[in-house]
């Protein structure tokens, strides 16, 4: 064999066996001189390194990787050596090695005596890793509050009593069912990707029809009338600051009862003709396919856009100047929350000058418009009962299949006062 092709070959070899080895870390001591342990896995020449929760002194470290280690050393090195094997058996289990897959099994630990907090790790990576910010908080949130109620849990702990006892305590500790609904879906969430990827039987399942149910977590849903409106819509705001809260809030009501993120991720190019089509940022990473929405550019909607666009009208520019590109989705996120309470701010100062009891905030802007075209006699399937989490993307793509004139006649119904 030449010489190319046994070099070729070596290289090869090497690309198809990942090592792996327990690694001192001695150039980063804490403190109190103890330098930490990781697993590091090599592929292709590539390392990466996974913490272990030892770390220890240059003298112990000696005592552990020596040839008969004894006492709490001699534990160490078994629980390091565990910790290896781990990984090399994961290696050997895969049909092809690319360290997202290995990561994937090797934080999961593959099986019910997997911990839910290295579950909800892997998720949370994989939601930070396609941007999805807020929804990683949101899993990062659920996760502490489930670690508070019992440290160290797994799938097998997950029964229905277990989450009837959470749900007991969460509520006992003053949070809504709201609240409740929403960390324990993330959790169903987690035991759906488990039993998907083969990690767990789907005997564990505790959720669904005689087994424990997600609280619905509905509230009753306020909105303005269309009085109310009529009095923000003919307001004479101060310039700077309230004026553009104004003006952001009824943008977001004109507009399909739009949330603030989509609003400030708009682009120019999502103005077709006579109407606005976008996704919604919250379905753009989900597999199900999601019809785009479409919003009537009423005259009032068009105004806003020209009066408070940015100059630089091409296909890719953000047509609002909240937000600029290639900020990371932790600065969108940081950016879109600011703009949220500068708003809710303001609103809140002018609905207390028009003698409005109600807060006002782009949430109820959402459900106005809903509530609105309810009152106005659409249909209660063309609308729904309301824009929450739990049937909102249905009442979207049911908008979006009505012919155009529909969705004129819709629109006009929200500035009806003006007629």
């Amino acid at each position: 064999m030449c010489h190319e092709c046994v070099t070729k070959n070596k290289q090869a070899m090497r690309r198809s066996f990942p090592t792996t080895a327990i690694y001192f870390n001695k150039w980063v001591p804490n403190k109190e001189g103890k330098c930490p342990l990781s697993l590091r896995v090599t592929y292709d020449r590539k390392k990466r390194y996974y913490s272990t929760e030892y770390a220890l002194t240059a003298d112990e470290y000696k005592k552990v990787a020596s040839e008969k280690p004894k006492g709490v050393f001699k534990q160490i090195a078994m629980e390091l050596q565990n910790e290896e094997s781990k990984a090399v058996d994961i290696i050997r289990q895969l049909p092809l090695f690319t360290f997202e897959a290995f990561e994937r099994r090797y934080f999961s630990n593959v099986g019910a005596y997997d911990t839910l907090k290295n579950a909800y790790a892997v998720k949370i990576k994989d939601l930070r890793d396609k941007s999805s910010v807020g929804t990683a908080v949101t899993y990062e949130c659920a996760i502490t509050s489930l670690e508070k109620f019992q440290p160290g849990a797994t799938f097998a702990h997950v029964t229905q009593n277990y989450l009837d006892k959470y749900e007991a305590w969460m509520t006992a500790k003053g949070s809504t069912k709201t609240t409740v609904s929403i960390y324990v879906r993330t959790l169903r969430s987690i035991f759906n990707d488990a039993i998907a990827e083969g990690m767990i039987s789907k005997e564990l399942y505790p959720f669904g029809k005689r087994k424990y149910e997600v609280p619905s977590g509905r509230n009753i849903k306020k909105a303005l009338t269309i009085e109310e409106i009529a009095l923000i819509f003919n307001y004479q705001p101060a310039p700077g600051n309230e004026e553009m809260a104004r003006d952001y809030w009824l943008f977001l009501y004109m507009a399909n009862g739009m949330n603030v993120k989509d609003m400030a991720l708009l682009k120019y190019g999502n103005i077709k003709g006579d109407h606005i089509e976008y996704e919604r940022a919250k379905t753009k990473n989900t597999k199900r396919a999601y019809e785009p929405i479409q919003v009537y550019l009423l005259p009032q909607l068009k105004h806003l856009i020209e009066k408070h666009g940015n100059k630089r009208k091409g296909e890719d520019d953000l047509i609002f100047p909240i937000l600029q590109k290639s900020l990371t989705p932790e600065r969108q996120k940081e950016l879109i929350s600011l703009k949220v309470h500068v708003i809710n701010h303001w609103m809140k100062s002018i609905a207390k000058n028009l003698g409005i009891e109600k807060q006002c905030t782009t949430y109820f802007a959402r459900h106005s418009f809903a509530t609105v075209l309810k009152r106005s006699g659409l249909s209660k399937e063309f609308i729904g009962d309301s824009l929450g989490h739990s049937s909102d993307s249905t009442t979207e793509r049911y908008l979006g299949s009505f012919e155009d004139g529909k969705r004129k006649e819709a629109a006009e119904a929200l500035v009806s006062f003006q007629q």
